[in-house]
């Protein structure tokens, strides 16, 4: 199951890590999310130990999703060695998503 973050653990997670990071920017309300929530899933299981899947809620971490400029989602930020190096904003593929991960591996 894919780790939930927040505002008080987003930096040691992401920026301390290393492997690669995903993370999503989500709402429980949000419909589009709720979609890729199933692929990114997917992804988790097959990249564990690979790379980290973390999902924020946006609602509940406000600070974190200032500071990243969030503005619809679902959002996807992807970090290496906790510099950002790609995003993508709205539902992706699964294939998508995962050549996006490919470049960081």
């Amino acid at each position: 199951m894919i780790q939930e973050i927040n505002d008080d653990n987003f930096e040691k997670i992401v920026f301390e890590s290393n492997k690669p990071v995903l993370v999503d920017f989500w709402a429980p309300w949000c419909a589009p999310c709720r979609t890729l929530s199933a692929i990114l899933e997917d992804i988790f299981t097959e990249y564990i130990g690979k790379a980290l899947v973390v999902k924020l809620n946006v609602d509940n971490n406000p600070k974190t999703s200032s500071q990243y400029g969030i503005r619809s989602i679902p959002t996807m930020f992807f970090f290496k060695n906790g510099e950002k190096k790609d995003m993508h904003i709205g539902v992706a593929s699964k294939e998508d998503i995962i050549k996006k991960l490919e470049a960081l591996i």
